[in-house]
């Protein structure tokens, strides 16, 4: 028989722990709501969550994140949040180093100006259309966020603001990344430079919404930051928060369905069998995750489903865990990340792990050098990570089952690419690579059993300009009580699913539209 929570204990339930779902659980307390947070997970923070093997410590999903000042939005939203727990510490002047083929290495720099003086000394006959281009990105971060906006805006004030604001939308969020920079820039390794760092919102000049782009992108120009204490810090700050307001956060606790009652949403059951109900029910597992899993196939309204299934899940990702002793400072470790393309053309960053196919993209970053509060301790150990970008294809076959009814294949499997990935970080690092003493690979399969991702997508659903002008991710869906929250309601990354989280928060209790300004 299942336990059901009594009546009134909770105002609201959040699925799923991630930075969307902290956000909006962190957000509602703040303003007296008693908040059940619910993860599936054996710990609360979805990829903001840390991990430890051998002495070593990683992050698993935040390895940067720009506008975390306490004087910019996010670090003004997290500041309100965590009542000033959470510190972010400057990566540096140089946030990112980009690397190309012939040599070509070019430093990603705050402020905004400085890396135009950047780009302009490297590409003097573009001067103009590195002007140009940084105003697109201007105007397409502010039409994303308008389109962010309306997400949690109640009716006709969306209706309203849409129609207001439709021109300036559908200019940057209809085209794709591509697109925009082929009509600005004529310089092909221009453009290459400025797409470089796609993979920090998985989607590829081509198929990505401009808009998208210029939301994430710009948000680094004023500089990144690193949480201190490691991205675990943030829920160990927000955590406190949910429970001082009466709620509850609980590890552990997967939900296995969503109450729907005479057509609305009135709470949820979890594996165990226990019913939790609250007014609202807010999801941040993902958009398709919650209609495919949550939600009983005869009450999926028609249309919502049929729109979100047409959408394909985010590119997915091959990580391996570096373990150092000694002083990697010394051996070409820095606080800013390096991405290393080995083709002009950053549209070949996928790799698909065939004999033939080398790897062309990776991203690394050295997570402890970023973090004023780790200790090396006596043994000099430090950490860093390596990723690559691939397509769920490559591992399909050890889905659902397979890779448990084959364990030696997916060993050698995983052997292999983790060889590969090693190799080619030797050839970038040859100084730094003989400290490496621990390492472990991460693969897509990891990602969906973690998050429960489709097909291992942790950028939730493609960055498509079809994706941004969408009326299917709004924080209110059809089915009344039900809401939405994190990346999929606005864009990927740490500081989308924060924006998204608050969206979801704001459609739940719109006196959270004060904190948005």
């Amino acid at each position: 028989m299942a336990t059901v929570s009594p009546a009134g204990e909770f105002d609201a339930i959040v699925i799923g722990s991630g930075m969307g779902g902290m956000t909006t659980a962190a957000a509602l307390s703040r303003f007296k709501h008693k908040v059940l947070l619910l993860e599936q997970a054996p710990m609360i923070g979805g990829l903001t969550h840390s991990f430890s093997r051998d002495g070593f410590s990683w992050d698993v999903g935040l390895h940067y994140c720009g506008m975390f000042r306490h004087d910019q939005f996010g670090g003004r939203i997290l500041d309100w949040l965590s009542g000033g727990a959470i510190e972010f510490h400057s990566v540096g002047t140089v946030y990112d180093t980009l690397h190309f083929p012939e040599g070509f290495e070019i430093s990603v720099a705050r402020p905004t100006e400085a890396y135009k003086m950047e780009l302009k000394d490297w590409f003097p006959d573009s001067s103009a259309e590195i002007d140009a281009y940084f105003e697109a990105l201007l105007s397409a971060e502010e039409a994303a966020h308008m389109v962010g906006g309306e997400r949690s805006m109640p009716e006709p004030l969306r209706t309203m603001h849409l129609w207001w604001n439709k021109r300036r939308i559908e200019r940057w969020c209809s085209r794709t990344t591509a697109e925009v920079i082929g009509e600005i820039v004529t310089d092909p390794k221009l453009a290459a430079v400025l797409t470089a760092q796609w993979g920090t919102f998985g989607g590829r000049p081509k198929e990505a919404s401009f808009a998208v782009h210029a939301t994430v992108i710009g948000h680094y120009l004023d500089g990144a930051g690193y949480p201190v204490g490691g991205a675990s810090s943030i829920a160990r700050a927000l955590v406190p928060v949910i429970e001082d307001a009466g709620g509850s956060a609980r590890a552990a606790t997967p939900v296995n369905e969503i109450l729907i009652e005479d057509g609305k949403a009135v709470g949820v059951r979890t594996s165990a069998g226990e019913e939790f109900r609250a007014p609202a029910i807010v999801s941040a597992i993902g958009v398709g995750e919650t209609i495919n899993r949550l939600l009983p196939e005869d009450l999926r309204p028609l249309d919502w489903t049929h729109e979100i299934e047409s959408f394909k899940p985010s590119v997915c990702h091959f990580e391996v865990y570096l373990g150092f002793e000694g002083d990697i400072a010394k051996h070409g470790a820095t606080r800013a990340n390096h991405w290393f393309h080995e083709s002009w053309d950053p549209n070949d960053g996928v790799w698909s792990t065939a004999d033939d196919d080398p790897i062309k993209m990776m991203f690394t970053s050295f997570q402890s050098l970023k973090d004023p509060a780790h200790d090396p301790g006596p043994e000099n150990r430090y950490c860093g990570e390596m990723m690559v970008f691939t397509d769920w294809s490559v591992v399909a076959e050890f889905a659902d089952g397979g890779a448990a009814a084959r364990p030696a294949d997916w060993k050698a499997f995983k052997e292999k690419i983790e060889a590969r990935m090693l190799a080619f970080y030797t050839e970038k690092f040859p100084d730094l690579a003989p400290l490496i003493t621990y390492h472990e690979l991460g693969t897509p399969l990891a990602t969906a059993a973690f998050t429960g991702h489709e097909k291992g997508g942790f950028y939730g659903i493609e960055t498509s300009p079809r994706r941004m002008l969408s009326n299917a991710f709004d924080a209110h869906t059809p089915v009344p009580g039900l809401y939405l929250a994190g990346q999929d309601v606005f864009t990927p990354g740490i500081a989308g699913a924060l924006a998204g989280g608050l969206f979801g928060a704001a459609a739940v209790d719109p006196r959270v539209f004060q904190k948005l300004r």
